[in-house]
Order: C-alpha cells, then sequence, then structure tokens
C-alpha cells in the first residue's frame, strides 16, 4: 500500500506541475490518475487532517472563502480547494498537494467545498469534523433532478461523517429537515428578519410541509423560499437558530452591516460582500467557527476582510470603469443578482454569458424562471444589456419576453469583442455567467486587466 500511495502522489505532484505550466490549473485530472493508482488515496492522506465540508446548491465557494479567513485570522494551518474542483478528483489532488511523498499532512486542518452529489462519497473518505450545508434549490436538472434528490445525497454524506457537527441553514425548509434524520449534533444558523424591500417572486419549491402537505406561512422572507416558515396545521416551523443576523443595518454596493447574534451576545458585523445570499455565506461561516471553537469576535473580524472567490462577486479594474463578476447556475442565484441589481441607484450596464456546457448544466431551461421582467422596470438604469456565450440568442430571446426592447439588447458572438466593448465605455458592469462561461472570459479578463489565477 505504501508504494501506491508514494507513486500515485508522485504521480498527481509532477501532473499538476505540468498542467500548470500550460495555465491549466491541474485540479481534477491528476486527482483522478492518483485514485486510479491508488483507489484509497484521498482516505489515507485524509487520517490525520480534521475536515471541514461545505455542501449545498449555492454558496459553497463564498463559505469556503470566508472559513478561510476565519481560520487565517486564528492562525490555524490549513489549505482548501480554492480551484472549485469540487469532485472526489479535485479534491483528492488538493490533499496530494498538501502531503509529503509518504503522504503525511502538511497542514493540520482542511477547508474543502465540495459537490452536492460527490458528498456521500467525498465524506465517507473524509471523516469530517464539521458539514456546513447551505441551501438546497433546483439546480443542473440534468445532474440533480428533482431539490429532493440533492436533499438525499447531502443527507447520505452526514450518514458517512458520523463525528461530525452540522450546521445547517434554519431558514430553509429542506435543508433544516435533516436535524430530524441525522444524530449529530446540530448548529443552527440563520436570518432573522427580512432583507430586500420588495425582492423579486419566485418559484416556491418547497412551500408544502413533508408531514401534513399543508402550504407552509411565512412571517417573512429573505428570499426564494427561505425564511420564518410554518405549518399552521402540525405546527413544523423554523427552528431558533443559536448563529443569527439579527438585524441589517445597511445594505450597500460593495459591503453589507448587520448586527449579529452569537448564542445570546450581540456583535456588530460588516460583510466584505453586498447580497442577500452573502449574508447567508457568513453566518453559516460563523456557525462554523463556533462548532470548531473558534473566538467568535475574530471570526466577525475575518467576515470584513475576506477576499471573494473567483467569478464570486470579484471586481476587475478596467481602467474607465470597474466590472463586478457575479456566478451564476440556476433560477434562484440568477433572482438574488436581480434583487442586487435593483438595489443600484447608477446606471449600469448589464451583461449574460450562457453557456450549456457539463459543468454548467446542459438543461437552460432554468432562464424561465428568472424574473428578468424586474430589469424591464429599470430602463433607467440599464439601457443595454449585453449577451453573449453558447446560448447567446436564447437569453436574448428570454430578455425580449421578459420586456425588454430588442434594440436594448446587444448580442456578442465572441467574448473579445465583448470584452472591447465594454471597456471602451465608463458605465460600471456587472457580469452574471454561468460556469464555463465564468471561466473563459474570466481568463481573458485576468489577462487584459489583472487577476490571480483561479486556483490561487
Amino acid at each position: 500500500m505504501k508504494f501506491r500511495i508514494f507513486w500515485a502522489i508522485l504521480a498527481c505532484k509532477v501532473l499538476t506541475g505540468i498542467l500548470r505550466l500550460f495555465g491549466r490549473g491541474g485540479t481534477a485530472i491528476p486527482g483522478k490518475l492518483a485514485l486510479q493508482m491508488c483507489p484509497q488515496l484521498l482516505g489515507e492522506l485524509a487520517k490525520d487532517v480534521h475536515c471541514v465540508v461545505i455542501t449545498g446548491t449555492n454558496g459553497k465557494t463564498t463559505s469556503a472563502r470566508m472559513i478561510e479567513e476565519i481560520f487565517a485570522k486564528a492562525k490555524t494551518s490549513y489549505f482548501a480547494n480554492r480551484s472549485g474542483a469540487n469532485l472526489i478528483g479535485g479534491i483528492t489532488a488538493e490533499f496530494v498537494e498538501h502531503s509529503t511523498m509518504r503522504g503525511k499532512p502538511l497542514k493540520k486542518y482542511a477547508i474543502i467545498e465540495c459537490d452536492e452529489a460527490a458528498s456521500k462519497e467525498v465524506c465517507r473518505y473524509l471523516d469530517p469534523d464539521c458539514i456546513l450545508v447551505t441551501n438546497v434549490f433546483r439546480d443542473q436538472l440534468d445532474r440533480f433532478g428533482d431539490v429532493s434528490n440533492t436533499l438525499e445525497s447531502i443527507l447520505l454524506g452526514i450518514y458517512n461523517s458520523p463525528h461530525a457537527k452540522v450546521c445547517l441553514n434554519a431558514d430553509c425548509p429542506l435543508t433544516s429537515s435533516l436535524a430530524n434524520r441525522i444524530d449529530n449534533t446540530v448548529f443552527f444558523y440563520g436570518v432573522d428578519t427580512s432583507i430586500y424591500k420588495s425582492p423579486v417572486s419566485e418559484i416556491d419549491e418547497a412551500a408544502y410541509c413533508p408531514r401534513c402537505k399543508v402550504e407552509y406561512e411565512y412571517s417573512y422572507r429573505t428570499f426564494g423560499y427561505l425564511g420564518g416558515f410554518y405549518c399552521p396545521k402540525c405546527g413544523t416551523k423554523r427552528e431558533w437558530p443559536i448563529i443569527a443576523v439579527s438585524e441589517i443595518k445597511d445594505c450597500g454596493l460593495d459591503t453589507t452591516k448587520v448586527k449579529m447574534r452569537i448564542f445570546n451576545e450581540y456583535a456588530d458585523a460588516t460583510i466584505n460582500l453586498p447580497g442577500a445570499y452573502n449574508i447567508y455565506n457568513a453566518i453559516g461561516a460563523m456557525a462554523v467557527s463556533q462548532a470548531m471553537l473558534i473566538d467568535p469576535f475574530a471570526s466577525i473580524n475575518a467576515l470584513s476582510t475576506f477576499s471573494c472567490g473567483f467569478g464570486r462577486m470579484e471586481q476587475f479594474d478596467m481602467g474607465q470603469s470597474k466590472a463586478r463578476m457575479i456566478l451564476v447556475k440556476n433560477a434562484t442565484g440568477f433572482n438574488q443578482v436581480i434583487n442586487y441589481l435593483s438595489e443600484l441607484t447608477d446606471k449600469t450596464l448589464f451583461v449574460c454569458c450562457i453557456n450549456d456546457n457539463t459543468g454548467d448544466g446542459t438543461d437552460i431551461s432554468w432562464i424561465w424562471d428568472v424574473r428578468f421582467e424586474r430589469l424591464a422596470e429599470l430602463t433607467e438604469l440599464f439601457g443595454e444589456i449585453y449577451v453573449s456565450g453558447i446560448r447567446r440568442d436564447d437569453m436574448a430571446v428570454r430578455l425580449k419576453y421578459a420586456g425588454i426592447p430588442t434594440e436594448h439588447i446587444r448580442v456578442f458572438d465572441n467574448y473579445d469583442e465583448l470584452i472591447k466593448s465594454i471597456s471602451s465605455q465608463e458605465l460600471p458592469v456587472v457580469i452574471a455567467p454561468t460556469y464555463s462561461a465564468m471561466m473563459e472570459l474570466r481568463a481573458k479578463m485576468s489577462a487584459a486587466f489583472g487577476g490571480k489565477d483561479f486556483w490561487e
């Protein structure tokens, strides 16, 4: 076994180095090769590492970056899969990179973003100390199908993590329901108040109580089907979170100021990103910090200084203007971008880049569940909307049916022309790409305007 581990590690490290020489990142492919050579490699490398696993539909990467900053402020020795390669191959490659040739860990902790469907297998090898579940929404219908499939995959991952403390979103009816099916210690987190004055309406896929099939009622909503839900028949309701945002003080264009309740103590906090979903990412990261017994005030300080993950509210300075890139992958996430755009006060150029590659999900019918009609009501802010990507024509049709005049929609066949056009004007830019579109567009923008490699 020791020789197989050695040769698998060597092959993985060499292939990673070669791929990075060519700017490829060296994420999933080297890990897959290593696992072919030694199928038990991940379990062997994780034996002496304390692991925090972040899974769920939306917010995994940003939550992981926030947790990273918390660990850094606590002066903890850790590594993380920053590249976003969150299947078993990419996670294995990350463990190899932070191990000696004999398979001994170089760091004490690992902060691992994990795909929902992969979590059941990954957690079996990692035996994590803590699992953060962000939320469960409809996503990549070709992979996950119904939201119940996603929930079951996450549940199996928790079943394979008997020693983990589990942090659950109390405001998500689906996520919080996991507490009734597991024996782990649970830390509930949530938001005790509404966030937007008039959030866009959305399809509610968790509308009914699973016990008595009666429609949930809400004392307030934050976004999607998150909020203060309760069943008027059987009494099922939102659990009281021990870590919560109790007040939204200011939703700025770049930061969000909130008051947090940590058990029964209150503290002001600044989140170094805008948007309702980032409030949830922040409070979920705080739940992890408390589950891992990290000082809460150091953790709060970390939220104000962390840097966002690539493509997740990432900002580029283009000389005359600035562009903020916000990854989208499903209707709920895109609707939160619409909510963010609705809060803007200055004229802005909005760009959509939609692909249907494997990493994006090959079924893009979800764009018809995005409330682009709200943008049609804000023509004074969004004079033109640019569209690009493989499914650019489908996106243009969707915007047309949302009520946006066709003369206000510009379609670009390639990213070079798109970048040239957006960098030649002075308006601030918000770009919403799907995953593979983001990777290609971001590489070109980083080369043109400066930026880190995606695995850094």
